[in-house]
């Protein structure tokens, strides 16, 4: 399967104490680049998030949210952690006695604090299964969204090559003959410029010529560099970085058709690749 680089999927999961959410988004990246938006309390799961991800993606810039969001408990099922305040009032009355001008302790600070709830609080860390399983959710809808984008950009890569194959088809006959004229006209013109010259001297500046403006060549490997690339799109996988290293050795081979052409219809032909061949390119820019 052909990715693109650009995808997104997001997934809630409910449970008692709360909501969690993650959601993973993408753009085009000349290599795999995360970055990780997690809530404090589960900040240790990050590495397993980045292991998980990395297992399936090999490029672009990936960044990972992961919140978490408690769930507000009714008054009647808050119980106090009798233990926990009788510790907090014994310190801060130890403190006061110490330090008179220290504040003491706040209701609100004495509410807020870690476990003053009992087993009303979360167990982050056992969240940690329902985390997992939830990524590899997302993970999947993810790289699915970036498969489907991806085939969509390689439809458009196999119109364009094949646009490509109609011009190397319109133009190639018509090459042989317009050089046959092209060339005989420049004997004519060296023959008359070269006056008393030997036919011999002549037919060897009109070869050499000949062979500059040859273009078979040029061709014959564009059409072998098409071939590759439809074999690149119908193996798939991660294919970005080889059809880019394509796309530059077409644009070559247009160049070079263009810098030997002798007609007016190789010289448009050049152009016309150029052009598509630029078209693939800021296509496969989005391919992984």
């Amino acid at each position: 399967m052909i990715s693109s680089m650009t995808g997104y999927a997001v997934k809630t999961r409910d449970f008692e104490r709360g909501t969690l959410q993650l959601e993973l988004k993408s753009v085009n990246s000349r290599y795999l680049d995360f970055h990780f938006r997690v809530a404090e309390e589960l900040r240790s799961l990050e590495m397993p998030l980045r292991e998980l991800l990395a297992a399936k993606l090999s490029r672009g810039k990936i960044e990972c949210r992961l919140s978490f969001n408690a769930a507000v408990a009714r008054s009647e099922q808050l119980q106090l952690n009798a233990d926990l305040l009788a510790s907090l009032k014994a310190l801060n009355r130890r403190v006061v006695d110490e330090m008179p001008a220290a504040q003491p302790l706040s209701v609100n600070e004495m509410l807020r604090w870690p476990g003053m709830f009992g087993d009303q609080g979360v167990d982050f860390a056992a969240l940690s299964p329902l985390v997992m399983a939830l990524a590899r959710e997302v993970l999947e809808e993810f790289t699915a969204s970036r498969g489907r984008e991806g085939e969509k950009l390689a439809v458009t890569i196999v119109d364009r090559v094949n646009a490509m194959r109609d011009i190397v088809r319109r133009v190639a006959p018509r090459i042989p003959e317009a050089q046959a004229v092209y060339t005989e006209k420049l004997r004519q013109r060296l023959t008359e410029a070269l006056g008393n010259a030997s036919d011999e001297r002549v037919l060897q500046e009109v070869a050499v010529f000949a062979t500059r403006i040859d273009v078979a060549e040029e061709l014959a490997r564009l059409t072998t560099h098409l071939d590759e690339v439809e074999r690149v799109l119908k193996q798939g996988g991660a294919c970005g970085k080889r059809l880019d290293f394509l796309m530059q050795e077409l644009n070559r081979e247009a160049n070079t058709l263009g810098s030997k052409s002798a007609i007016t219809e190789v010289s448009q032909a050049s152009m016309e690749l150029k052009l598509l061949i630029e078209q693939m390119r800021e296509q496969i820019q989005n391919l992984e």
